[in-house]
């Protein structure tokens, strides 16, 4: 037969409050020599604090009231020994009356945390007035003399992050029929395009978020767009292999640049220069001229698809991210590379992210300054900073962090939330971007939606306080 069921009484749940009280209430059960009564005050403890105190306040003026008892402590030592030294500063627990133990008993025995005086050495220097940790000392006279010092606190070298407010969404704007892949900004920051999986390139407006214009041509997905600043002209890319130039006062295409052997992942245009910069899965970040349509450079050398590109007005002018874990500086001028960056274990976009981390380098030369303060736990597709320092990456799993770029500091972790009908593995962000004024956010998803967000008006560093421990060590990998 079945043995007997045995009925286990249930555990009744305990706040922290009363599960300390418990804690107390057996160790004072266990070291208090008296029971059933409170332990009374020690004079000798009391003497030890107030001198700790007195040391500690009016040290460096080097009062009469700290040396008073200073040269009772300094006579009981000449006439005791080395040892007493150590005795003076013993933690005693109280006892009953006449269980007092010799002085000598009471130092072999007893825990010991520092010189309640300053030792003599000290005397004449005084203290510092900044603040201050004791480092804990062994029974003998030599180590306590030595290692129980005072010892300043170095403050934390870390930049303290600057107070942001959080960040909301206020509006979803509907209307692709596939994953939003691409986003790029009219420099009059009236409207903004976006590129989707659905072949179409839409024009928003920003204010109102209405659609204004559809514009097709591509017959795969759209990558990677880009609005230039001194003409009329908008540049696509996409999966097709086709790289096409718009002019937006006809609304159609007039250029297309021929030369990519696969798909065409990303796309910038240089901030001086009539030059075109592309990138693909051919391993190659193409240069083309704006005007002519001819291709000036093909800077190869990366081993895997090129995923990420950008331009500066200054050297290095052309940097390239790419799915062999490496980035390159490229010199403009000869076609070759400058420099080849190679921190990253996974693949990476350039700040730069990756799935491993998001890490912070100095212009030009490419040295590594640190890692951001927190990991993301996702694949990062993208990320954008605006002028106030406020960094957002998108991750791959619906993941929006708000970061202070200078300090590295993760202030916001938001997640996206798919539009009803939506799976909740749609919930990627595959674009960011901020406006001309970095005062809206829009991300671009894959449950065929564009999000924008902006700072919550209402929030001050009183309703979100910073929330900033400075790390132990800088991890430098």
């Amino acid at each position: 037969m079945p043995g007997a069921v045995v009925e286990m009484e249930p555990v009744e749940p305990q706040s922290l409050k009363k599960l300390s009280f418990k804690s107390l209430k057996r160790a004072l059960d266990l070291f208090s020599p008296v029971h059933g009564q409170i332990a009374p005050p020690d004079p000798e403890s009391k003497k030890m604090r107030i001198s700790y105190k007195l040391n500690l306040e009016y040290g460096g003026a080097g009062g009469n009231e700290s040396q008073a008892p200073k040269g009772k402590e300094t006579g009981a030592a000449q006439d005791q020994g080395q040892q007493v030294a150590g005795a003076s500063n013993a933690l005693a627990l109280p006892g009953p009356e006449g269980s007092r133990n010799p002085p000598m008993e009471k130092s072999q025995n007893a825990l010991t945390v520092g010189p309640s005086l300053r030792p003599q050495g000290l005397n004449d220097v005084g203290l510092h007035r900044k603040g201050t940790a004791i480092i804990s000392a062994s029974g003998s006279s030599e180590r306590n003399f030595s290692t129980s010092a005072i010892m300043e606190r170095i403050p934390s070298r870390w930049p303290r992050p600057v107070w942001h407010p959080p960040w909301k969404n206020y509006r979803v704007i509907s209307g692709h029929l596939g994953w939003v892949r691409s986003i790029a900004f009219d420099p009059s920051n009236q409207w903004f395009c976006t590129g989707s999986a659905d072949r179409t390139i839409k024009i928003w407006d920003l204010a109102s978020g209405r659609l204004k214009l559809t514009l097709t041509g591509h017959i795969e997905q759209i990558r990677g767009l880009a609005v230039s600043s001194k003409h009329t002209y908008m540049f696509s890319a996409g999966d097709d292999k086709q790289v096409k130039c718009w002019d937006l006062e006809q609304n159609k295409v007039i250029r297309s640049y021929h030369g990519h052997l696969s798909g065409v992942y990303c796309l910038a245009l240089h901030p001086t220069i009539d030059i075109l910069l592309t990138g693909g899965r051919d391993s190659v970040c193409r240069v083309w001229d704006v005007r002519s349509k001819m291709q000036i450079y093909a800077l190869s050398g990366h081993d895997n698809t090129v995923c990420s590109v950008f331009a500066r007005p200054t050297d290095p002018q052309v940097v390239t991210g790419s799915h062999d874990t490496t980035i390159k500086f490229w010199d403009l001028r000869n076609g070759k590379t400058m420099t080849s960056l190679t921190n990253h274990k996974k693949s990476e976009l350039f700040h730069i992210s990756s799935a491993d981390n998001i890490k912070k380098f100095q212009l030009p030369r490419g040295e590594f300054l640190h890692n951001m303060l927190s990991q993301q736990k996702t694949i990062i597709n993208t990320m954008a900073v605006n002028e106030e320092g406020v960094m957002a990456t998108g991750g791959d799993n619906g993941s929006l962090w708000f970061w202070d770029w200078r300090s590295g500091h993760n202030f916001q972790q938001a997640h996206t939330i798919v539009q009803p009908g939506s799976l909740e593995s749609e919930a990627g962000i595959y674009a960011l971007s901020y406006d001309v004024t970095g005062s809206r956010l829009v991300s671009c998803e894959a449950d065929k939606t564009i999000k924008m967000w902006k700072e919550d008006e209402l929030a001050t560093p009183e309703t979100h306080p910073l929330n900033f421990k400075p790390p132990k060590d800088i991890r430098r990998f």
